[in-house]
């Protein structure tokens, strides 16, 4: 397989000044993309997180702050 660079060679590129700059006129306009975004996807709604995943977390964070709490309270008496 043979490397073949992307990027265009600007001493052999039309429409380059000396020093790779681009006169006005070869500038092409700016791309919209909005016409390529696709039709809006009504069928997949974004998620968030679920009751239960996010219930376990909160317990389990409880927990582990009583636990801290508890073991500084026998530390302290």
């Amino acid at each position: 397989m043979t490397y073949s660079n992307p990027d265009p060679d600007p001493e052999r590129s039309t429409g380059l000044e000396p020093g790779g700059g681009v006169p006005p006129g070869e500038t092409p306009p700016a791309e919209s993309s909005m016409p390529g975004a696709g039709p809006r996807e009504t069928h997949n709604p974004p998620t968030g997180w679920a009751k239960g995943p996010l219930t376990l977390i909160i317990v389990v964070a409880v927990l582990v702050a009583a636990f801290f709490l508890a073991y500084a309270l026998i530390l302290i008496f």
